[in-house]
């Protein structure tokens, strides 16, 4: 079932359910998810999401909380690149560099939204056009993302785009997951796991070096279900650069499945990710701080932890790294899928 609810300034708020206990809320502005709800091992469905209290707080959203991130997902060293000999200047929104597509990223954009209902899966088809030469980047972008809810409690995300020049792209969303429900606990006990052997190092800016680290024997090795609280505790360079957490992008292992998943043993809730993207940008919230009224209570440090799945804009600065470079003819066709249980 689908019902949409009209609010002040051409937004609008979209609630999709299924018959398994998901219940899912989206904003047409910035396609930003506002409520994910979830069973528990009890049956309870909760809220797992961080979302603000007060849905005009989106207006700014500095945290991303929720939302769609475009055009190039993370950061853009020192807010430039080249691309077929010809230098592109960005708007510099993260002290030198460009974060998530710059202030007026697709974070911020008014989303056109169709709805539709089948058997087994209803959801939400979001459109855009980014004109060229919008946020700095060259390029007409088409882009459509589909949020899909299914009837055997999986959440997917499908991104698409086309564009009539070369341009960089990859796309994802910024959604802060929290198993406990309600935002009843930290992340600090729950689970997280990435299929991975390599993450990148990152420099004092949060910039990557370019270079590749072997997750094996640090606190960055998550191949298997690890709790968050021994991370957070480590001694570990790179985590004190990410102000003691995680903020870093992992290479997927191939034809690992899951690549990814996150568990709260308290409730019972399980979170398995599959994507056909190259890897994931891991953040487990090291920034947040006691200041903003969330939902369910005040946010705070290690409150929630995103699965960014997306290529890397490092690509545009070091060898190494999957392509981000979109050309005319070829589709964007990215896919994320969340599937949700009881363990």
């Amino acid at each position: 079932m689908i019902e949409k609810t009209p609010l002040q300034d051409d937004w609008t708020l979209y609630t999709v359910t299924n018959s398994s206990g998901m219940k899912l809320e989206v904003l047409n502005f910035g396609g930003i998810i506002t409520s994910l709800e979830v069973p528990n091992k009890h049956g309870k469905s909760e809220n797992i999401v961080l979302s603000y209290r007060n849905l005009e707080d989106y207006k700014d959203n500095p945290n991303y909380f929720g939302a769609l991130i475009g055009r190039v997902a993370g950061r853009i060293e020192d807010a430039q690149f080249e691309l077929n000999g010809k230098v592109y200047p960005l708007p510099a929104n993260e002290g030198n560099h460009h974060l998530h597509g710059g202030p007026e990223g697709f974070h911020q954009v008014l989303w056109d939204v169709e709805t539709f209902e089948h058997d087994r899966t209803n959801g939400l088809r979001l459109s855009y056009t980014s004109a060229d030469g919008e946020g700095g980047y060259p390029g007409k972008l088409n882009v459509v993302v589909t949020y899909t809810l299914t009837e055997d409690n999986k959440f997917t995300i499908l991104y698409e785009a086309t564009t009539d020049q070369a341009t960089p792209v990859t796309l994802t969303n910024h959604t802060y997951f929290n198993l406990s429900g309600g935002l009843k606990r930290s992340i600090a006990e729950q689970q997280a796991m990435v299929a991975s052997s390599y993450f990148t190092e990152l420099d004092e800016e949060l910039i990557s070096t370019g270079k590749l680290l072997d997750t094996e024997g640090s606190p960055f090795n998550l191949q298997s279900f690890r709790t968050l609280a021994d991370i957070f505790s480590a001694s570990h360079e790179q985590l004190r650069l990410a102000g003691e957490g995680i903020d870093h992008y992992f290479l997927f292992s191939n034809n690992e499945k899951p690549k990814a998943g996150l568990y709260d043993p308290a409730s019972g809730r399980l979170m398995t990710i599959d994507s056909n993207q190259p890897g994931v940008v891991l953040y487990t919230s090291n920034g947040l701080d006691d200041t903003l009224e969330l939902k369910e209570r005040q946010s705070e440090k290690y409150l929630g932890i995103c699965f960014e799945t997306q290529a890397f804009p490092a690509s545009l600065h070091h060898s190494g790294f999957p392509d981000i470079i979109l050309q005319p003819e070829e589709k964007y066709e990215k896919e994320t899928i969340f599937s949700f249980s009881i363990k």
